[in-house]
């Protein structure tokens, strides 16, 4: 069975990057251009068996989408990667308490994506 991944990056080249990376993997993937349009995704596919996100994104930033992916009974134990240029402490703490699973600084390899998919979805 393929894993399906939905990826969520207001950048159309990002959004490709990670695509071109999970395809290549073996990994289906759904693709989003915010959080407003991953919440409308999310009603559209089968939950995914992992997110992955940026966080500044205008409409529905990363840490809106956390909160509301994990307010949702089905997608609660749905693995949540952030994918971002931010890397401070304060930020990575705060999508922790929102409730993401890891976290990834771009620029990333994209061996180093599949590797951590692979990891939080077992």
């Amino acid at each position: 069975m393929t894993l399906q991944v939905l990826a969520v990056d207001d950048s159309r080249t990002m959004r490709d990057m990670v695509r071109l990376a999970l395809t290549g993997a073996g990994f289906g993937t759904h693709l989003a251009e915010d959080g407003l349009d991953a919440l409308g995704k999310l009603d559209e596919i089968a939950p995914p068996d992992a997110i992955i996100t940026d966080i500044n994104m205008p409409r529905l930033d990363g840490f809106g989408l956390i909160e509301a992916v994990r307010a949702r009974d089905a997608l609660r134990a749905v693995p949540i990667l952030v994918l971002t240029t931010e890397s401070a402490d304060g930020m990575k703490a705060r999508a922790r308490a929102a409730g993401a699973t890891g976290w990834i600084v771009k620029p990333f390899q994209p061996s180093q994506l599949v590797r951590a998919l692979r990891m939080v979805t077992g």
